[in-house]
């Protein structure tokens, strides 16, 4: 961490806020048009993108760091603005949002368990999945409208891991040196499982964007192993997304 600890994180989501803003939203009277398949994934994560991120500013005030605090709320903000894009891109295909999925009222269930480190370490395993699931939305449909909105996210969302590797390591820190790779390893085992369902149910969808289901699992594990590796050993963007195109 720099010797401004997490306001320098502020700093970014500010200097991001500033160029979205300047940069206005994509031509959304383009319309798109994908197959069905890819777009009840799009709605999937829409749902997952859609919250209000209370449970985390609350945790995150609770820890005491403002400049921390603060960096939360924005990053919450952004992640807010994922769900209106993917609203914007499923109105322009003329699809509607759905009303709620099992998937991410189990992601909220076991957010809320425990702590801010819980909370964290739920919460990376949906990023790590985004990362794979947009880099191939990006890359793997001809519509330019769906390919420009999924590029927004994942830029977003390859700056969002590195933010969380860096406090999930002073998270950790608070433990004994044994049970910190421990840990991680528990988290990888998790996020597999979680992987492997979200590669059987989106299945169809990334195939009709040119990812197979074990790719897409071998991907996202590849990932996961650059971000423990920044979570136990963190330095100036340690986390280089490598594996997140």
């Amino acid at each position: 961490m720099g010797t401004d600890g997490f306001a320098r994180w502020t700093r970014r989501f500010e200097d991001e806020r500033e160029r979205r803003a300047a940069l206005g939203d994509p031509d959304w009277a383009r319309g798109a048009v994908l197959h069905r398949a890819v777009w009840a994934g799009i709605q999937r994560f829409q749902v997952g993108e859609d919250g209000d991120g209370a449970n985390l500013v609350a945790k995150a005030e609770e820890a005491g760091d403002a400049d921390y605090a603060r960096a939360v709320r924005l990053f919450v903000a952004e992640e807010r603005n994922h769900a209106r894009l993917l609203a914007r891109l499923l109105a322009a295909g003329g699809r509607p949002t759905l009303g709620g999925h099992w998937s991410d009222t189990v992601f909220v269930r076991l957010r809320r368990l425990l702590g801010l480190r819980t909370e964290l370490l739920v919460l990376m395993i949906a990023e790590v999945v985004a990362l794979r699931y947009y880099r191939a939305l990006r890359d793997g449909t001809d519509d330019v409208l769906t390919a420009e909105v999924a590029a927004r996210i994942l830029a977003d969302e390859r700056r969002h891991v590195p933010f969380h590797c860096e406090r999930l390591h002073d998270s950790l820190a608070g433990l004994p040196a044994a049970a910190r790779r421990p840990v991680m390893v528990l988290w990888r085992l998790l996020l597999l499982a979680v992987t492997a369902v979200v590669a059987a149910d989106h299945g169809a969808g990334l195939r009709r964007l040119g990812v197979g289901r074990r790719r897409f699992t071998a991907d996202v594990m590849a990932s996961s192993a650059e971000v423990t590796r920044a979570v136990l050993t963190p330095g100036p963007d340690t986390w280089t997304g490598a594996g997140g195109g």
